[in-house]
């Protein structure tokens, strides 16, 4: 019974308050289905925000699960370039193409199918069965998970492992409305239950709220450190233009263009240039210059004037920026 109130409760708070989002607009259930599978895949490790205008852009692009099937590589890099984490556009173009051979060109409604398809683990086939499919899912992603947190006040690490949150989430109850009640949690995660600062004024279930009713708010983490990792970057200037070569060495970036560079073990006194985030990896770069053109495999010179117009990843991008200031 109090799963129920729960639910009206949430679903209700949603309807007065839901943001428009290019992917909750009224339209078939085929062009549904085809605006979750994307806005899925472009809202891993992204924020909202920044997602909407790509999403706008590819969809005006690519329209259909045929046309993102057929794509040539290039262009479907250059929709997603600024988004990062590039293998996510990859594996998108992979599940399409599966979907047409396997599926009949339609979105598979059952969990042990969508698993099965590149890049799409458990949050995100839980998600694609809750909003495109109405099916009884709660995808744990980072809001939800922080509701989640601090209405049942789960403090200790055992509380907060996955497992845990996984089998805690029932507390949340079912509904006919299991699409909106999935975006419902979200979205009570994202605009009041935040990270710092949640207005608690604001939400549907402070009531019954164990951290509203203690006036505790903070999170524990299952803290992740990043790998420290060391590079010397190379630079090759001629005129105003730089060196890039395709990427088939290293695992992140793969097969995109950056800078000539060295991976380098424990390096003792390792003054960096720059410092990147990237996954779960800390990038020191040590910047080389250097006047020998050595020959390297698939190799181009970009124009600094011209980066724009370059199918370019926004890390190698950045690096040029660098180098033109400094």
């Amino acid at each position: 019974m109090k799963e129920k109130i729960i639910t009206k409760k949430i679903l209700k708070w949603y309807d007065l308050n839901k943001r428009s989002l290019p992917w909750r607009k009224e339209v078939s259930l085929q062009k549904k289905q085809y605006y979750t599978l994307i806005s899925e895949f472009m809202l891993q490790q992204t924020q909202v925000t920044t997602v909407i205008p790509f999403f706008n852009r590819f969809l005006k692009n690519l329209p259909t699960i045929k046309s993102l099937a057929k794509v040539d590589e290039g262009k479907l890099i250059k929709l997603w370039e600024g988004l990062g984490y590039y293998s996510r556009a990859r594996n998108l173009k992979k599940t399409a193409q599966i979907i047409i051979k396997n599926f009949d060109g339609k979105l598979p409604n059952n969990l042990r199918d969508l698993l099965t398809l590149p890049g799409i683990g458990n949050y995100t086939a839980n998600a694609i069965l809750a909003i495109a499919f109405n099916k009884p899912y709660i995808p744990l992603d980072g809001n939800i998970e922080r509701v989640l947190k601090r209405y049942l006040y789960l403090k200790k690490d055992k509380e907060i492992q996955k497992d845990n949150l996984v089998q805690k989430k029932n507390i949340f109850g079912t509904t006919l409305r299991s699409g909106d009640y999935a975006q419902a949690l979200m979205e009570l995660g994202a605009l009041i239950c935040k990270q710092s600062n949640p207005i608690c004024v604001q939400c549907p279930i402070r009531k019954n709220c164990k951290s509203f009713k203690k006036k505790d708010f903070t999170l524990k983490k299952n803290i992740k450190k990043n790998k420290e990792k060391y590079f010397i970057l190379k630079v090759y200037k001629k005129r105003q233009r730089y060196l890039l070569i395709k990427n088939t060495k290293f695992n992140f970036l793969k097969n995109l263009s950056i800078f000539p560079m060295e991976e380098l073990s424990n390096p003792k006194n390792f003054n960096e240039n720059l410092n990147f985030k990237m996954s779960n990896m800390n990038m020191n770069i040590k910047i080389q210059y250097l006047k020998d053109n050595k020959k390297f495999t698939s190799s181009y010179w970009v124009d600094k004037k011209k980066l724009d117009s370059y199918m370019l990843p926004s890390f190698t991008k950045k690096i040029v920026r660098y180098l033109e200031k400094n």
